[in-house]
């Protein structure tokens, strides 16, 4: 799947909807804020940034020229920065919010992002972080040994994929002060919505490439999960710090 439209079918369920609303109302964003959204891709959650911050700036970074120009397609007006997340092109103290929505997950030194989060951020300003554990991640069907492997897989092919547990550590080593950790239970019971975050039949022939699933099993198992009930899900871990001074 085209990873624009990956994002925007994930951004869109009703999961997906009801996480953003949430994360949006931790931030705790205000009139005149000025927010940076660090991994901004596509330009997702710019528009409700913007509209939760009147007469202040929303900066959307991103090292993807693709995902830059969506975004400036569908928000004219935004201020978007093409830039490693590691080394950020703003400077020190001047921003009141910055948040990530799983982007630390692909990051090379997820640590260093945070540092970059911290330098940017006035003291009292709010980092808002939305992580899966990718290690948690369960299909539910009788055969627990292809589905133990296949979660396995799919937690292998993600470069920090235990992020999600580690975003208190790393927010402390950083300098942060941890105001709210919440674990958000990310469940799929239809097969269509499972198959296309999830990529049940994407990952099952990867992994089938790779050695890591048998054929045979794991087109049964396909086939199960295609029949339903499905149960799959992870968690994703929302956390929110506060800049020291």
């Amino acid at each position: 799947m085209d990873q624009i439209a990956y994002m925007d079918t994930a951004a869109a369920t009703p999961i997906g909807t009801a996480y953003k609303q949430h994360f949006a109302a931790r931030l705790d964003l205000r009139a005149g804020h000025t927010v940076v959204d660090l991994g901004c891709g596509p330009g997702t959650d710019l528009g409700r940034l913007a509209a939760a911050t009147p007469g202040g700036r929303v900066i959307g970074i991103d090292r993807d020229p693709r995902m830059l120009a969506e975004a400036r397609r569908r928000h004219p007006t935004a201020e978007v920065h093409e830039s490693d997340l590691h080394a950020l092109p703003l400077p020190d103290a001047g921003a009141d919010r910055a948040r990530t929505d799983r982007v630390l997950q692909h990051v090379d030194d997820p640590a260093r992002v945070l540092a970059e989060a911290r330098r940017v951020l006035r003291p009292g300003g709010l980092l808002g972080l939305a992580e899966p554990d990718w290690d948690t991640l369960a299909v539910a069907d009788e055969d627990l040994v292809t589905s133990r492997a296949f979660a396995r897989f799919v937690a292998g092919r993600v470069r920090n994929a235990a992020i999600g547990r580690d975003l208190v550590r790393l927010c402390v080593a950083a300098g942060f002060e941890v105001r709210n950790v919440t674990p958000v239970p990310v469940l799929f019971r239809d097969f269509a919505t499972a198959d296309a975050i999830l990529g049940l039949r994407r990952n099952a022939d990867r992994a089938v490439a790779a050695g890591a699933l048998a054929g045979p099993a794991a087109a049964t198992w396909v086939a199960r999960q295609e029949r339903g009930p499905v149960v799959a899900g992870f968690t994703c871990y929302m956390v929110i710090s506060a800049a020291g001074g």
